[in-house]
């Protein structure tokens, strides 16, 4: 590999000013698109040398064979032009998103003469007010039935109303009292549209007015004895009630807000978008994203709103965008957004209150995505058999390895030491074969690590008469004999790949494990978390797999279940441990030792605690207290 791009722009011909950078190959395809404050620093990050290089920048800049920019006069140019330009272009190295298209809409038909409200999944209804997404067909179906009862506009379809207008009898759904628009011939076509425009002020957050005004109307009509009127006025409340409790008060009543929850890991993120309008959220909007490159949080941030109000009216962006980190140019951000809006607009972090927990909901609903997301492109047959055949090219494999065991070491300050072993079996995780190790005497993880596969390998090797377990039959032969049938265990199964978590030393010291054990047949790789490379033993680079890869998943998913199996096993020991100690004191009981550990959170808190706070629990007094301590001082 060359220790320099032929490509690197000349000492000076970068200009300081902020401007949009474009990487294309030698077609003159648009590989990665971005921009800069300052043109000449941001490029000179990736014309520095090769080797300091994220593996996946050093990926595109070597893919592509040229950069050109241009300057624009201010930041907030540069962000409109870099929108533009990542819309027309789409370049495979910017991330890419995967909108939710599951979700059904409320779109209300401005631009026709007499507007009707329709359930669509289609967002380019030209002239179209949208209000969702909701997260079922059936709720967007209540919530107009409800509305229409207040607001009683056109639900029919534009046949029925051109025919209705034409021969001057109502549609059928105005008959049945299911349509208020004009072809109902119970209003004009100018009241109707009045109509409508309180129907979308109320859907857009003005429900106080309308409260307020029909709770007027109908004391009014009752004071006047006019009870009909004030029944017909009571029903709508309850209407207006009904579709206020399908969308709680979140936030204060007058807020206008727009929040992103983020969760991401190295390779893909899930957006949870909540539409908080009049203090109630009115939709949600789900995103996945694939990063090709290695971005920030706050780059990831401004790609997102970017992203969100590119093309959207200016009827769609709030007062306030409530985000979980503040980008790099937020005040640009602000500048542009209220450029888009025609009036202010703030770019903020929800640090505290009601605006805090609402984040930290979206941000559990965006993991809980992202998890789906991830578990959904494993489990699938289609992508599991893409995984397992990519799998074979990158790793040069002779046959696709139906069977992984994946390894983690986890300890506690080099204390307490355990190994797990995770077994997927085409592409799928097999519980019942999971394995875990204590090890006991260790230099270090590689040290660790090298024990426990050998301890694991030595299995293959044992003779045909050890490796079977006897099952004896419940149905006897004719002659009293008994037929016994012998299985082998399933720890004994060979796999086609071990994959351990970590690098290159980890790699070589399983690598020395199989070489050790005699198994050099049995082919190894390592994922490193920090930049998702894959390496193979006796290799000076990793190898790296495109981000979108299938088998980049798995490998990913290999390693987050052997961690998390390898946590588990380690509290759970922990606390047995801790445990069995602590039942050694006398006057200690299973109920006092459970409220010793919920009390003090962890064992070294409660070894380090002084007998008088540990007479702050209820039930133990100085005389047990110091007994305790004494105990746990002395292990």
């Amino acid at each position: 590999m060359a220790a320099q791009l032929p490509y690197k722009p000349r000492p000076g011909e970068i200009p300081t000013e902020p401007g949009v950078y474009r990487f294309r190959d030698a077609d003159g395809r648009v590989l990665y698109v971005g921009k800069a404050k300052n043109l000449r620093s941001r490029l000179s990050n990736y014309f520095a040398p090769l080797h300091t290089l994220h593996e996946r920048t050093r990926r595109m800049v070597t893919t592509a064979s040229s950069v050109e920019w241009t300057v624009v006069d201010t930041d907030v140019d540069s962000l409109q032009l870099e929108y533009m330009w990542i819309q027309e272009f789409s370049p495979p190295f910017n991330v890419r998103y995967k909108d939710d298209k599951s979700y059904p809409y409320m779109a209300v038909t401005l631009a026709d003469e007499a507007p009707r409200v329709i359930v669509t999944r289609n967002r380019k209804i030209r002239g179209a007010k949208y209000f969702g997404p909701y997260p079922k067909v059936w709720a967007v179906h209540d919530t107009i039935d409800l509305m229409i009862k207040v607001f009683p506009i056109r639900t029919c379809s534009d046949a029925s109303y051109k025919k209705a207008m034409a021969t001057g009898r109502p549609c059928f759904p105005g008959q049945i009292g299911r349509c208020g628009g004009p072809c109902s011939m119970k209003v004009t076509v100018e009241e109707h549209r009045a109509i409508v425009d309180d129907f979308v002020a109320f859907m857009s957050g003005g429900d106080q007015r309308f409260t307020r005004a029909l709770t007027a109307r109908m004391k009014e009509s009752a004071a006047a004895m006019d009870y009909e009127s004030a029944a017909v006025y009571r029903d709508k409340l309850q209407s207006i009630d009904a579709v206020l409790t399908r969308s709680a008060l979140v936030l204060a009543p007058d807020t206008d807000a727009d929040l992103f929850g983020v969760a991401e890991d190295e390779l893909s993120a899930a957006v949870q978008h909540f539409v908080v309008r009049g203090g109630r959220i009115r939709g949600v909007r789900a995103t996945t994203i694939d990063k090709e490159l290695d971005i920030s949080s706050a780059d990831l941030i401004d790609q997102v709103l970017q992203r969100t109000y590119g093309d959207a009216p200016a009827s769609d962006i709030p007062r306030q965008v409530l985000v979980p980190s503040m980008p790099d140019d937020a005040t640009e951000l602000e500048e542009w957004l209220r450029e888009r809006r025609g009036r202010q607009v703030s770019v903020q972090v929800a640090q505290r209150g009601r605006k805090a927990e609402l984040m930290q909901t979206a941000t559990r609903n965006a993991q809980q995505a992202l998890m789906l997301h991830k578990t959904r492109r494993t489990s699938d047959y289609v992508a599991r058999s893409q995984a397992l055949t990519d799998l074979q090219e990158a790793l040069d494999l002779d046959e696709a390895p139906l069977r992984i065991e994946c390894y983690d070491v986890s300890h506690l300050s080099g204390t307490n030491v355990v190994a797990s072993m995770v077994v997927f079996e085409d592409g799928l995780p097999r519980k019942d074969q999971y394995r875990s190790f204590g090890v006991t005497d260790t230099t270090d993880d590689t040290d660790s690590l090298h024990q426990v596969l050998m301890r694991r390998l030595a299995y293959l090797d044992r003779p045909e008469e050890q490796e079977m377990d006897a099952v004896v039959s419940a149905d006897p032969l004719a002659d009293g004999d008994v037929v016994t049938t012998r299985r082998k265990p399933r720890f004994a199964y060979r796999p086609q790949l071990l994959v351990v978590d970590g690098g290159q030393p980890q790699v070589e010291a399983a690598a020395r494990a199989l070489r050790d054990a005699g198994h050099t047949e049995i082919a190894l790789c390592g994922i490193a978390k920090r930049l998702e490379e894959v390496w193979l033993p006796g290799e000076e680079y990793p190898v790296i797999l495109p981000r979108t890869s299938e088998a980049l998943y798995l490998l990913q998913r290999l390693r987050d279940e052997a961690h998390r199996f390898a946590i588990t096993h380690q509290r759970k020991r922990r606390k047995r441990d801790i445990s069995s100690v602590l039942s050694e004191v006398p006057g200690l009981g299973p109920t006092r030792i459970k409220a010793l550990l919920k009390h003090f959170g962890s064992v070294t808190k409660l070894t380090q605690a002084s007998p008088a706070q540990i007479t702050e629990l209820p039930g133990i007094g100085p005389k047990l207290a110091e007994t305790i301590h004494q105990h746990l001082r002395s292990r």
